[in-house]
């Protein structure tokens, strides 16, 4: 059966899956070629906390709460930056690359002050084919861990290669962060609300479900479609000969656990992640990676055309999932929807309302427990 409705608008399971496991689940900040000099840094907003991956002078990313350890200021705004070191802009406080207290100001006023004692918070980092992950608490799979299976089939791609090709984007919507995610490994919707994809794909729209990893791909087919970007796109692509004959006119998707997803396709891999802020309102954060262009390369022109049509096409997609995930919402805060029956096909549904019966035991009560339950337990 699909997961109750309470559960996308109860803020006390939004706060009972915060402490089960959405604050241990690896969160990507930024590619490490973003942040290839030292001083340069990038952040990112995730439950309340603001995390900071920054270089070092010594070369080494290291990650840290944005967080002065004098009075709790936030020590940098925006996306990202470059500063030999971080300079709280309240009291001045200072803070090299590597974390340590480097400067106070008034320094005799705090006797027996330790630098050592009072530098940046760290986080755990983990670096995975270039891609940075910061984890607030414990307790997950690392993203190695999670993409090991898909290893050899991830490989080719050379993610440690990437470099940007646009900026982050942040869309906030009004919507619990699980209608997102559902969506995105929801196989059926397909050729009901993407006639695009439908025509890029035919009916073979594959899905999986791993331990860790949903994973979805279709194949283009030869047949030219009817939207003019689409049958451009499909012209212009070139044949990327550093991947295997199987993947060089294939999309692939892998989500992982529970609120990250990857769209790899030949041309350029997106990621995105549906960071929650509330019951009912989630951040959806992406950006865009391609490998560099060789300026010797033929096929330069096609792939930059390519990559465009990749942005149009994903576009459409992109509104007609939040008209249709919109609706879902409204329904689950209906009082009267009582949870529908998943098919057998719908592997990654299945797979992810057991995971979070698993770790939310609450989540199999048909309606929510008494307000304030969770502080109970």
């Amino acid at each position: 059966m699909s997961l109750p409705g309470w559960l996308y608008h109860d803020e006390d399971f939004f706060a009972a899956e915060q402490r089960a496991f959405l604050r241990a689940a690896p969160q990507p900040v930024c590619h490490e070629s973003e942040i290839a000099r030292p001083g340069e840094w990038r952040s990112l907003a995730y439950l309340g906390e603001s995390v900071i991956v920054i270089r070092g002078d010594d070369g080494a990313v290291r990650a840290f709460l944005n967080l002065c350890r004098h009075r709790g200021s936030r020590l940098v705004d925006g996306e990202g930056g470059c500063a030999r070191r971080l300079t709280c802009p309240y009291h001045a406080w200072s803070y090299a690359g590597d974390g340590r207290l480097i400067g106070v100001p008034h320094r005799t006023e705090y006797p027996g002050l330790d630098p050592a004692e009072l530098g940046l918070i760290p986080v755990a980092l983990e670096q995975w084919r270039g891609f940075l992950f910061v984890t607030l608490e414990p307790g997950a799979a690392s993203v190695a861990e999670m993409m090991a299976p898909y290893e050899p089939e991830i490989a080719p791609y050379r993610l440690e290669d990437l470099r940007p090709i646009g900026r982050v984007t942040l869309r906030p919507r009004a919507l619990n962060w699980k209608t997102i995610a559902d969506n995105y490994s929801d196989g059926l919707h397909i050729p009901i609300g993407h006639p695009g994809l439908t025509r890029l794909f035919g009916r073979d729209y594959r899905i999986d479900a791993g331990e860790h990893v949903d994973r979805m791909e279709g194949d283009l087919v030869e047949r030219p479609s009817a939207n003019p970007s689409e049958r451009a796109y499909q012209k212009l692509l070139p044949e990327v000969e550093h991947l295997p004959v199987s993947h060089r006119r294939k999309w692939l998707y892998y989500k992982l656990f529970p609120n990250v997803a990857f769209d790899i396709y030949p041309d350029q891999v997106d990621f995105m992640q549906f960071l929650p802020v509330s019951a009912t309102e989630t951040v959806i954060r992406e950006i865009s990676y391609a490998l560099p262009d060789a300026p010797d390369d033929p096929w330069r022109r096609e792939m930059k055309a390519a990559r465009f049509l990749n942005w149009r096409i994903n576009r459409r997609v992109n509104a007609e999932d939040t008209a249709l995930i919109a609706r879902v919402q409204a329904g689950m805060q209906s009082p009267s929807y009582i949870p529908g029956p998943l098919g057998t096909s719908e592997v990654c549904l299945r797979s992810f309302a057991q995971k979070l019966r698993r770790l939310v035991p609450e989540a199999r009560l048909e309606r929510p427990p008494p307000p304030g339950w969770i502080r109970a337990n």
